[in-house]
């Protein structure tokens, strides 16, 4: 399999690397196009993909940028562009390009399954950990169908995508912790208004929010390998530079795998989301190296920058912060 970039990637990633050092990356992402990469050609877009996005969302994770992209791009775009009917497509797909509106999806619940109901067009449950659910236009809410009707048998019960307005009634949004400081939210909904429904089921915007969560993990680490590594080729001791000690050379060297492993498993899966291909097994691979090997090894990044890699005025926290949530995102090494 040939995992190079095409050339229509190979630009997203370059044009990203261009703008997202400005003031206001977001205004910038969508002056320049980058948030029109998913939108269908005939509401203004290029029509592309997962894996164009994924290349888009690594460079963000690659400097730590706390823009919505995640949120709005693969939860969110993504899922109404293919799943979505024409009026949802054509209210929310060009306002999102422009930069004007924000999504977000829900597809986390304390008990760590599926128990939000839609029943006669209204929503209820709870979710967890909904990035910028109160900056949101619309939220997409992942639930089971209520089987009340009747119906018999012993299959298990329908799960659908709705959307929902997180400023309608019904709806309480509860702001809570994060590591990076980014907007994260736990959402209550007690019989909100349905806004609509995509014809997908709750499983593929899981697969779409992990495989996002991982590209942006993907780009941190290697952020933060980056910065390391030019840390201790540079910091010198006992007249030496830190890379010539064995140990230190040792340490970046398993960071240095620990990155690629991972940027190979997300590209993997990615490209099967990207084709069609079924993913599960190559998007728990990447999971599991983000919440349990990715942790580690930015850790040990710290580790090597010494007193400078707790400075809160060193950029090095803000790839740590960032892996931190995103593997809490991604339910922990212990579910995976």
């Amino acid at each position: 399999m040939d995992f190079e970039l095409d050339e229509t990637q190979r630009e997203i990633a370059r044009l990203a690397a261009e703008v997202l050092g400005a003031a206001d990356p977001w205004k910038e992402l969508a002056q320049s196009g980058l948030l029109a990469i998913a939108v269908p050609a005939d509401l203004g877009g290029d029509g592309l993909g997962v894996l164009d996005v994924a290349v888009l969302l690594t460079e963000i994770g690659r400097r730590a940028v706390p823009v919505p992209a995640l949120a709005t791009l693969m939860t969110g775009v993504l899922p109404i562009a293919r799943w979505g009917d024409e009026a949802v497509r054509r209210t929310l797909l060009p306002a999102a390009a422009a930069g004007e509106l924000i999504l977000s999806a829900a597809i986390r619940e304390p008990a760590g399954k599926l128990s939000t109901l839609v029943d006669d067009g209204r929503v209820s449950g709870v979710k967890v950990g909904v990035p910028y659910a109160a900056e949101a236009a619309r939220i997409l809410v992942s639930a089971t169908i209520s089987r009340r009707g009747g119906l018999g048998g012993s299959s298990p019960p329908a799960s659908t995508v709705v959307l929902v307005d997180p400023a309608g009634p019904g709806v309480t949004i509860t702001r809570t912790h994060s590591s990076a400081g980014d907007p994260e939210y736990t959402v209550h909904l007690d019989q909100a208004p349905v806004a609509g429904t995509l014809a997908m089921d709750a499983r593929t915007l899981h697969r779409l929010a992990s495989a996002g969560a991982c590209c942006l993990a993907d780009g941190a680490l290697a952020g933060a390998l980056a910065l390391t590594r030019d840390y201790v080729a540079t910091r010198r001791q006992f007249g030496r530079p830190l890379a010539e000690f064995q140990a230190v050379s040792q340490q970046i060297a398993d960071v240095y795998i620990a990155s690629r492993t991972l940027h190979l498993a997300v590209l993997s899966a990615c490209w099967r989301l990207d084709t069609g291909r079924d993913a599960d097994g190559d998007l728990e691979v990447a999971t599991w190296w983000v919440t349990e090997e990715a942790v580690r090894a930015v850790m040990t990044c710290h580790h090597l920058h010494g007193g400078v890699g707790v400075d809160v005025s060193y950029p090095l926290h803000r790839f740590s912060s960032l892996i931190r949530d995103l593997s809490r995102f991604l339910g922990g090494s212990s579910v995976h």
